[in-house]
């Protein structure tokens, strides 16, 4: 029996019909903060991103942002995997916890889970568990999913990979594995995060463009060192640190912010934001 992992924030951070959710999709990417136009997959593109930052809040606020990281995919062609990494906001399941079969649903239709690879990577880890609790009702992933499907339908298998555990060497062993894994594999791989969280916006934007700098740097340790020292709020360090240790080992040489927006941007309030921020990693 097939298992379906079905949506569990359509209607709460995107919209819940498959009308009205390609519709905000299409605004995320030609309003005032996107990229200013819906973007043409380019079919026979080089393929050089490695990996992308996303942001995972609600559509109407990180959408814009995120449309940035997925113009960019566009342009560079259509994987056949996605690896998502996401943190773990809700406490539930294991410490880093990765499904290896099944579907996820969104109101654009399923996306398989790519059962070999995420075998791979497991067999490839030192502390990954294949364990579905985590991810029964995480938003990180889920919400990077529909922006896939606007894409490319379903021609795609996906990968998901929880965090609860965040920290450096947790970090490195999954994005070792991971690099292992989708070695000569045409492949992306997305870390979900948002930045600093409710802080004033001159104060998040300073924290976030200190953090972004080590990220541009390719350097996990001083990524880790930054976060901690200056206390970022951001809740997806492990995505982040297993991006950049996986998109190093499959040979990136350029890590790019494509832009940088907070909620604030978004209504005009300053006092207390979120920041949203996509980044490409590129051969």
């Amino acid at each position: 029996m097939l298992k379906v992992r079905r949506p569990t924030q359509a209607g709460a951070f995107y919209e819940a019909t498959q009308e009205s959710l390609r519709r905000q999709i299409s605004n995320c990417f030609t309003s005032r903060l996107g990229p200013g136009k819906i973007p043409e997959v380019n079919m026979t593109g080089p393929r050089d991103v490695i990996g992308l930052i996303c942001p995972h809040a609600g559509y109407m606020y990180s959408g814009s942002v995120a449309a940035h990281a997925y113009a960019r995919l566009a342009t560079d062609g259509k994987p056949d995997t996605v690896i998502i990494f996401g943190p773990n906001h809700t406490g539930y399941g294991s410490g880093v916890a990765i499904m290896n079969e099944g579907v996820w649903r969104t109101p654009l239709g399923d996306s398989a889970v790519d059962t070999e690879t995420a075998k791979r990577i497991v067999k490839e880890s030192k502390i990954l568990d294949v364990e579905e609790t985590a991810h029964k009702f995480e938003h990180s992933i889920e919400v990077q999913i529909p922006f896939l499907q606007y894409l490319y339908g379903s021609a795609f298998d996906f990968v998901p990979v929880c965090f609860l555990i965040q920290d450096i060497s947790t970090a490195k062993d999954v994005g070792q594995a991971t690099a292992k894994a989708v070695n000569g594999k045409n492949a992306v791989i997305i870390a979900s995060s948002d930045m600093t969280h409710y802080e004033p916006q001159e104060r998040a934007e300073k924290k976030d463009r200190e953090v972004l700098q080590a990220v541009e740097a390719m350097d996990e340790a001083r990524f880790s060192r930054t976060v901690e020292s200056h206390r970022v709020t951001a809740c997806g360090p492990g995505p982040i640190m297993a991006l950049m240790t996986a998109a190093k080992a499959l040979g990136a040489k350029e890590a790019r912010l494509l832009c940088y927006k907070t909620s604030g941007d978004v209504i005009g309030d300053y006092s207390s934001v979120v920041g949203y921020a996509a980044v490409s990693f590129t051969k």
